[in-house]
């Protein structure tokens, strides 16, 4: 049975939008850096940019494009949303699990370092467990 999301649940679908897209836009400002800005950076960041592998490069991408057309598709109580949002707490996780795996980022930040990826990864776990929950509830179509 198809009951109408209520306008809470639309507030959480903008805020996970807005959450998204600035998502998007720190991902095209990290794609598009050039060499003088990446010199300008501190220098452990410098060293976590440079061992940086291209794909996981693609998974921020995938993370930020899937969260963003899941979070629209929330919005509108589209049925996609869930698991376009799954798609998008996949490539978070294995994203932010490679970047540890793969660069100095740890030894570099420590503990430090871990507060943000562990943000990011539980907002997204979030989104996706809201929208899951929506389409329990017979909110999208």
């Amino acid at each position: 049975m198809q009951t109408r999301m209520p306008l809470g649940a639309r507030v959480v679908a903008l805020t996970a939008l807005l959450w998204n897209l600035f998502g998007l836009l720190v991902f095209a400002l990290q794609v598009s850096m050039t060499p003088e800005q990446r010199a300008a950076l501190p220098l452990d960041q410098q060293q976590i940019n440079a061992a940086m592998p291209v794909w996981i490069y693609g998974l921020f991408g995938l993370a930020t494009l899937a969260g963003s057309a899941g979070s629209v598709a929330l919005l509108f109580a589209r049925r996609w949303a869930e698991p376009m949002l799954r798609v998008s707490f996949v490539a978070i996780v294995v994203q932010m699990l490679a970047s540890y795996a793969l660069t100095p980022v740890w030894s570099l930040t420590g503990l430090r370092g871990l507060g943000f990826p562990l943000l990011l990864i539980l907002v997204v776990a979030a989104v996706w467990l809201f929208a899951r929950s929506a389409a329990r509830r017979g909110w999208l179509r």
